[in-house]
């Protein structure tokens, strides 16, 4: 197991957005690595695969609520989680639409959607949930490779792209006022992956690339700043 810095304990991770997908597998991933995992779910009332998993993970994996949509709900899960020092904090979230239309023609609501889902909230729930990483733990988003505005050659998925490039932005204008920590922060391109929002066409599966993944985010635990990342490990242009 890769050393964090806490050996009297296994490190724990928190997955924001773990039901299903590249969340559930991260968290699968994390529990095969002797990790402790709390993986957060929208609804949890529903038997979602991460249900599944807890029933099977001995107790190291604590499913909690939280909608990082609605804002309101951070307080309480931090009051939950108080108790607990978090090692890695991941936010797995997306959302999509209007994949071909121009940047110009996006209704308004459609545009607030995604740009809440994919910038706005997912740093709401970091600047509420940061004192409880480790000061020498791991703060990371699902970033994409289509948030690089160096690598955009071919427009399309605007919208998408643009709240990708705000997350980037947000991110690591967050590291820059946290001064001398020691804190890694990590924004992941995980690349195109047969997922509910990648869609069955996309080249990769779910299960060759959350172990990549994992290996990425834990070679950076103990390496201060910002690091935009492929699945390789590969820096991504901004």
């Amino acid at each position: 197991m890769p050393s964090t810095g806490t050996e009297q304990h296994p490190p724990t991770a928190l997955v924001i957005g773990a039901s299903r997908g590249l969340g559930h597998a991260m968290t699968a991933e994390f529990l095969d690595r002797g990790w402790n995992v709390v993986g957060t779910v929208r609804d949890t009332t529903a038997r979602t695969p991460l249900r599944d998993l807890a029933d099977r993970a001995d107790g190291r994996l604590t499913v909690e609520h939280l909608d990082i949509n609605e804002p309101g709900q951070l307080p309480t899960l931090h009051e939950r989680l108080a108790h607990r020092r978090l090692d890695v904090l991941f936010v797995n979230a997306g959302t999509t639409s209007n994949e071909q239309t121009p940047i110009g023609a996006v209704a308004t609501a459609d545009f607030i959607d995604v740009m809440v889902t994919n910038a706005l909230s997912p740093m709401r729930v970091i600047e509420a949930l940061e004192d409880l990483v480790s000061p020498a733990g791991l703060i990371g988003v699902m970033s994409s490779g289509q948030g690089s505005i160096t690598n955009n050659t071919t427009g399309g998925r605007e919208v998408y792209r643009g709240s990708k490039a705000a997350l980037n932005m947000f991110l690591r204008s967050f590291a820059a006022r946290q001064g001398e920590t020691q804190r890694a922060f990590v924004l992941m391109a995980p690349g195109w992956i047969r997922t509910a929002l990648g869609g069955p066409d996309a080249p990769f599966t779910i299960e060759e690339t959350v172990p990549l993944i994992v290996d990425v985010l834990l070679s950076r635990l103990g390496t201060p700043g910002v690091a935009y990342l492929d699945r390789f490990g590969r820096t991504v242009p901004w």
